[in-house]
């Protein structure tokens, strides 16, 4: 997923809120010897006083019941609870305050009372409602092993029916294509990183309340020749290929020298150009896939049509039904990155990239270290390009294969340079005058950006630390017990954001002032002597979201909003290595509700709006869920993307590796 261009370039409201509030407590206090007793005879308090959770707002009275008197001494048994833990029950505050698992369907975060009024527990005050864990504490003890979502499977070529539970919409007709790794060694070779795997192709298939399922691997270069050999024969982003072992000692020593194969295993996500649709990676090759059956089709080269070494896996969609996309170059001019456009329409029915144009090309702050990007942001008339301190070493990934080393070795995190914005006029391709920057990030994907008066709002996930790559080593996910929640506790977290970039600013704009005049963000823009612009974030999360996992894999309703102001988006937590949970974020009032289910591990959230719809939110998600448990199926899961409450699910008993990105094409 993230190879260089080179190469593969707690407190319920309602009345059934707070029994399952209660339920959770005593089955995180059932191990607890003469705990039980004391909470049976626990009286109802009232008259207690709190602040409402809202940020800003005024002190309320909160009604205290016998189930919240529960949760307190709940919270003062915490560190007991930590001693001895048991292994079949998570003893997190988060865990408690989610209350998720342990009966029927996946729970979403309900509402507290705030004198007669519901409001929403995952509000700006879930901090100062309740204390929040640490770190330690949210990981210790309740990391589960999920080796088994990362191991090969077979495919499933032909559609196989799922078993429905619940309410599939009949208004869902369409198929919900996903990509990701599914095949991990050949013969006696395994790969070494998560990005390595051969690209499996999913797809659900909904009609009419049913659902059907199927899956085949791509059959790309890389794929055939490793399978027809039976071993590694082309690299990875974390695997260099060995030597044929039936060359000799010369002839394997020789072979260093030799021009790297390029892989073409496109396994990240699907994309649409011109009404096609391809499977990519980040390198120069596509391929063409039929979404109806998954068969393989044409490969594409990018290089065939641009000067360009391989492109992202996340192009934007304008209304006209122009693609754009960005990818690098390395020339005689030097390393550049390029804005591409793909025109809408096809010339004749064999056209693939016929038509596209490099738009504009920026130079790099280090031309021998370029940024690594996977994806970019869009609003309705710029482009914004974040060149961020997570560098390509080209001399290192040049030399990778001579020094018996993958590419993945010559990825830095450089955090002593700055992240700068760039931000381009997608219609003439003119590169604003700005300088903008910011303190060190790491960003891997877009949520949404637009414009307001004269400014670019941009919303992203982001990291403070970009050394997350290189811990993805399937070696490191594939651990268990403390070895596992180790690993984990160094990954950096990834929280929203929101930017703001003064577009407009004259010669006498004043300097050390905050030239952002948006009244409903925090988000600071401030002139340096030296005509630089230093932004600084606002979070889009609560207090307290950090007991969550962060964010990530961000999705909004896309079809309608993308480019636009909007309100919502959709992610998933990241309480491991995986995502654990959905999350719905409302980033005007910080609100957010959650889906979550104990052992369970969604995908990356995909919106589908009700014909017609008029609210941005009128929808539903729809998620992929596994579980390292054998004994329990997978499932399409289907949420109302206003309420966040599972409508239905549909299982299917296939074993699936945890994927990537995917795609909902209608019918």
């Amino acid at each position: 997923m993230a190879a260089a261009a080179l190469l593969r370039a707690g407190l319920g409201g309602g009345r059934g809120a707070r029994t399952a509030l209660l339920t959770r407590s005593l089955l995180l206090l059932r191990r607890r010897p003469g705990v039980l007793p004391a909470l049976a005879s626990a009286a109802p308090i009232r008259g207690s006083h709190g602040q409402q959770g809202h940020g800003g707002s005024k002190a309320a009275s909160l009604h205290w019941t016998s189930e919240r008197a529960v949760s307190v001494l709940l919270l003062g048994l915490l560190p007991a609870a930590y001693l001895c833990p048991g292994p079949a029950v998570d003893y997190s505050l988060a865990a408690a305050l989610t209350l998720h698992g342990h009966w029927g369907l996946g729970q979403v975060i309900t509402d507290y009372v705030h004198g007669e009024t519901p409001i929403k527990v995952a509000n700006t005050g879930l901090k100062r409602s309740l204390p929040s864990p640490s770190k330690e504490q949210t990981t210790l003890h309740t990391l589960q092993c999920i080796s088994p979502l990362l191991k090969t499977v077979e495919e499933t070529p032909q559609p196989i029916p799922a078993k429905v539970k619940g309410h599939i919409p009949e208004w869902i007709n369409g198929n919900l294509l996903r990509n990701g790794p599914g095949r991990f060694e050949f013969g006696e070779e395994k790969y070494n990183h998560w990005f390595d795997g051969m690209a499996l192709l999913h797809q659900f298939q909904l009609r009419n309340g049913t659902v059907t399922y199927r899956s085949k691997f791509l059959q790309s270069n890389s794929y055939l020749t490793n399978r027809q050999h039976n071993r590694i024969v082309v690299s990875e982003f974390g695997t260099l290929a060995m030597p044929d072992p039936c060359k000799s000692v010369f002839e394997r020593f020789m072979s260093r020298f030799d021009t790297p194969k390029p892989s073409d295993n496109a396994s990240v996500s699907y994309v649409v150009y011109k009404g096609d649709y391809y499977v990519s990676s980040e390198n120069t090759f596509m391929y063409k896939v039929d979404p109806e059956t998954l068969e393989t089709k044409e490969k594409v080269d990018w290089s065939k049509f641009i000067a360009v070494n391989g492109a992202t896996a996340h192009p934007h969609y304008a209304s006209d039904g122009t693609t754009y996309n960005m990818g690098n170059s390395y020339g005689k001019h030097g390393t550049r990155y390029n804005i591409i456009e793909i025109p809408p329409q096809k010339s004749n029915c064999s056209d693939t990239l016929e038509g596209a144009k490099v738009l504009c090309s920026i130079a790099p702050m280090d031309k021998m270290k370029p940024s690594y990007y996977h994806s970019f942001g869009m609003s309705e008339n710029y482009i914004i390009f974040i060149e961020q301190p997570i560098k390509l070493n080209l001399m290192r990934i040049i030399t990778s294969k001579f020094r018996g080393k993958p590419i993945s070795e010559g990825i830095n995190w450089e955090p002593q340079h700055s992240t700068r914005f760039h931000v381009v006029n997608k219609h003439t391709g003119e590169v604003l005058p700005g300088q903008w920057y910011s303190k060190p990030f790491a960003t891997f994907h877009q949520i949404n950006a637009f414009e307001d008066h004269g400014c670019v709002v941009l919303d992203l996930c982001c990291q403070d630390d970009g050394k997350t790559l290189a811990t993805y080593k399937l070696q490191n996910m594939r651990r268990s017990g403390v070895d596992l929640y180790q690993v984990y506790n160094s990954v950096a977290r990834t929280f929203p954001r929101r930017f703001v970039l003064p577009l407009n600013m004259s010669s006498d704009a004043p300097v050390g002032k905050n030239l952002n005049p948006l009244p409903y963000t925090l988000a600071k823009a401030v002139k340096d002597v030296d005509g630089k612009v230093w932004c600084t974030h606002e979070n889009l999360h609560p207090e307290g979201f950090e007991n969550f996992g962060g964010l990530e894999f961000p999705q909004i309703n896309y079809s309608q909003y993308s480019g636009k102001k909007y309100r919502y988006f959709y992610g998933c937590g990241f309480r491991h290595f995986i995502g654990d949970s959905l999350m719905k974020v409302d980033v005007e009032t910080k609100n957010f509700k959650i889906w979550q289910e104990e052992g369970s591990y969604p995908s990356e959230p995909v919106f589908v709006p009700v014909p017609n719809a008029m609210a941005e939110d009128n929808g539903v998600i729809l998620s992929v869920v596994i579980s390292p448990d054998e004994n329990r199926s997978a499932f399409l899961l289907v949420l109302d993307a206003e309420t966040f409450k599972e409508l239905g699910r549909a299982e299917v008993p296939v074993e699936m590796p945890y994927g990537f990105h995917g795609i909902f094409r209608s019918h």
